[in-house]
């Protein structure tokens, strides 16, 4: 996978920053690294309070490290047969919540799932049969904001 490069935009609006130097994660946490990204101008914003580093381990730690993401799901049910579709959609759906509006924010690449939440999307394909060879319809490098 190419190294991407991060960049204080690649953080969506509102990504808690952190400013904890004095964390042993701080070279591998990626609120750290936007932080050290923020430009001058930026005076305020969301923040992760020094409290949330408890007994040596930090409860908002994400790795710095690009993933691959993915979007779409259209792949997802071509193997299915055509009966079976609408109902493992629906499972999807009522899996990502608050319905419609979110699936298709996942769909259409507007939101990208992680690999954790890739899998968990696979783990509910798996009730319908292999889920072997199943892919999203879209893959990216980029760094889980999640």
């Amino acid at each position: 996978m190419k190294e991407k490069e991060l960049t204080y935009h690649d953080a969506p609006s509102g990504y808690q920053l952190c400013f904890n130097s004095n964390c042993s994660k701080a070279k591998e946490c990626l609120h750290y690294q936007v932080a050290l990204l923020a430009p001058p101008t930026k005076t305020a914003g969301a923040a992760i309070y020094p409290s949330a580093w408890k007994d040596g381990d930090c409860q908002y730690f994400r790795t710095c490290k690009p993933v691959r993401m993915a979007y779409g799901f259209d792949n997802l049910y071509r193997h299915l047969p055509r009966y079976l579709v609408s109902n493992a959609r629906m499972r999807i759906r009522n899996f990502l919540s608050c319905g419609m509006s979110t699936y298709y924010r996942y769909h259409h690449g507007e939101r990208l799932m992680s690999p954790q939440l890739q899998q968990e999307i696979l783990d509910i394909m798996a009730r319908y049969g292999s889920t072997e060879g199943l892919t999203f319809d879209h893959y990216i490098t980029s760094y889980d904001f999640t």
